[in-house]
């Protein structure tokens, strides 16, 4: 799933660069996972569906619109810690592999194959190098999922050594699936790791 081959995607995140990131400012690099197919998989966006994108960032769309549970967890977020513009300013949401994955129309994880994962290695490797060339810091990524996905993103930070530290913290889809009654213990704790106070 390449969300950047729909040029209304090509659109929507040309007008979110510009508008957030039109400067030589360094960002902290938060790497989820993959595209989810309702949000960036729609809006080429990382964690932001129609709705965000629309609401939240200011930027019109033609998209259906629909939330996805990542979305709906990091932009209460991130209005909870003082809204987009201030967020933007310090961090880039991405994900360790830009192309997204589907099986018999589900999502699927990059790693949730070891034969995928193998194959697309590399290209994670070359993402990631070009993504630090964008602006990305090299002192310290966050890593939504604490389990395969930090596990994974260690491992190759020992290789290539791209960052200084890599914090993890639970994956929003996570949170809102098996943890929403601490929700705002979720969003407390993220606050503290993107203020660098823990992780």
């Amino acid at each position: 799933m390449n969300p950047y081959r729909d040029g209304h995607a090509q659109d929507y995140l040309g007008a979110f660069l510009k508008r957030y990131f039109d400067d030589a400012a360094p960002r902290t690099l938060i790497f989820g996972i993959n595209p989810g197919r309702f949000g960036a998989g729609v809006t080429g966006i990382a964690f932001t569906d129609p709705v965000a994108l629309a609401d939240f960032c200011g930027i019109a769309n033609q998209e259906p619109r629909r939330r996805e549970l990542s979305s709906v967890f990091i932009y209460d977020m991130i209005e909870a810690i003082g809204g987009v513009d201030e967020f933007y300013r310090r961090f880039f949401l991405t994900a360790i592999c830009p192309l997204g994955f589907t099986r018999r129309g589900v999502n699927m994880n990059y790693y949730d194959d070891r034969a995928l994962e193998k194959a697309v290695t590399p290209f994670i490797a070359r993402t990631v190098e070009q993504q630090i060339g964008f602006g990305g810091r090299r002192d310290r990524a966050i890593v939504l999922g604490a389990g395969a996905n930090l596990k994974f993103i260690r491992a190759l930070n020992d290789t290539h050594r791209f960052f200084g530290e890599v914090v993890g913290l639970d994956h929003p889809r996570f949170i809102m699936q098996y943890r929403r009654k601490k929700l705002d213990a979720y969003i407390r704790q993220y606050a503290e790791v993107l203020a660098g106070n823990g992780g």
